[in-house]
């Protein structure tokens, strides 16, 4: 017996010891409180996969339309303001979704393969030229923002200074157990932004997605200004954050696992099976809230109405009655089809073929360039985040090709 297994069950999702390695954590609520009852923080959570999974498809009784984060500034009827269709429930959700997915296409998105791999050889090309670089300073921080500004036409310029407020969106210093005051001005000054690139698209449309939102029809119903920035905000946030994290936990695990990187070098094939990995082993996001909309009854208690109730991504994609061996990681498992990082059910990550992509082509063109890596785990630093899981600092050394 460990002395963490006689250690009392708590679970705080704003600990720093929880963001460093939530997975012995999780391991423990999966067997001895799959219903974890938090009073102090005011939420309850679910971590074994099979109520994962069927939380996030019963949206009628858990509802979204408080948000999806445990932040109190960032929970409530407001929250769709800066989370667009995420925060919503049907028929309010299907209506946004659906005039959304107008401008954000498949097809959109995969014209965009060509220019996402400019942008990742823009970044990545400079930092191999050096024996040493910051993965996330030097390319998994940039790309993802890039594209999403290329997507929306924010003027390259503009961009540095997007992707730093962006950064700023999510980060909790230790003990901040709210939105810091440092995240509330940068969500103020993107709003601002963002409503003087719709007015001036009003104007004069361009190519762009934001030009393709605000055409965008269905029987005379149209985006509204607001409803346009909101799902500008949900791409800063969920679509630039969590392709970070996922670049940078990426190149972390195969840089700890030297002999899974080797099997993508051997076979270039295999670099979309490392994202399925890197997506289940260490998921960007770990954590989605909902709101119980009726009393939940499962074994070992019953979830009052009203309450907040945590879906632990993390947890559930390390559920061994869903993954064998599921504390190993490795590319090349054929159990991948219980994945849930990306959700299930109504709110299926609308944003997940552009993740997909993003990440193939990068670590696609890092293993084409170099033979071998090592992490340096001293200058290591996470993200501190309760939704969130990643690298704020994540320095490598390189053997290119």
């Amino acid at each position: 017996m460990t002395r963490a297994s006689v250690e009392p069950l708590l679970f705080d999702p704003y600990d720093y010891a929880v963001h460093e390695d939530p997975y012995p954590l999780y391991q423990r609520l999966r067997t001895e409180a799959p219903l974890y009852h938090n009073p102090d923080l005011g939420f309850w959570a679910l971590s074994k996969h099979a109520d994962v999974s069927a939380g996030f498809r019963d949206n009628l009784r858990l509802s979204s339309s408080n948000g999806v984060s445990l932040d109190p500034a960032a929970w409530g009827p407001h929250a769709h303001r800066t989370m667009s269709f995420l925060a919503m429930d049907d028929p309010e959700h299907l209506r946004l979704r659906k005039l959304v997915y107008q401008g954000f296409t498949p097809r959109r998105v995969a014209e965009m393969g060509d220019r996402i791999r400019e942008i990742t050889l823009h970044h990545l090309e400079p930092a191999l030229e050096r024996d040493g670089f910051d993965w996330i300073d030097d390319v998994a921080g940039r790309l993802p923002m890039d594209v999403i500004s290329e997507l929306l036409g924010v003027p390259e310029p503009d961009r540095a200074e997007i992707r730093r407020m962006a950064d700023l969106l999510v980060h909790r210093e230790e003990g901040m157990l709210d939105i810091p005051v440092p995240a509330m001005e940068a969500a103020m000054h993107l709003a601002g932004y963002y409503s003087e690139m719709v007015a001036d698209r009003r104007r004069s449309r361009t190519d762009d997605l934001t030009s393709a939102l605000l055409d965008a029809d269905a029987d005379g119903d149209r985006l509204t200004d607001a409803e346009i920035i909101g799902f500008m905000f949900l791409m800063v946030v969920a679509g630039n954050e969590t392709t970070t994290k996922l670049l940078g936990n990426a190149l972390y695990w195969a840089g700890r696992n030297p002999e899974q990187y080797a099997k993508v070098v051997a076979n270039p094939e295999l670099v979309s099976d490392w994202v399925e990995e890197t997506l289940r082993y260490d998921a960007s996001t770990q954590i989605l809230a909902r709101t119980a909309a009726a009393d939940l009854n499962f074994q070992g208690g019953t979830i009052p109405e009203g309450a907040k109730v945590l879906l632990l991504l993390g947890a559930a994609n390390r559920d061994d009655a869903v993954f064998h061996h599921p504390d190993r990681y490795d590319i090349e498992r054929t159990d991948k089809s219980g994945l849930i990082s990306f959700g299930r059910g109504v709110h299926f990550c609308l944003g997940a073929h552009l993740a997909r992509l993003e990440a193939e082509i990068v670590l696609g063109e890092f293993a084409a360039r170099v033979r071998d890596y090592d992490v340096d785990e001293s200058g290591c630093e996470r993200v501190h985040s309760i939704n969130v899981r990643g690298f704020a600092k994540l320095p490598v050394s390189v053997e290119v090709r």
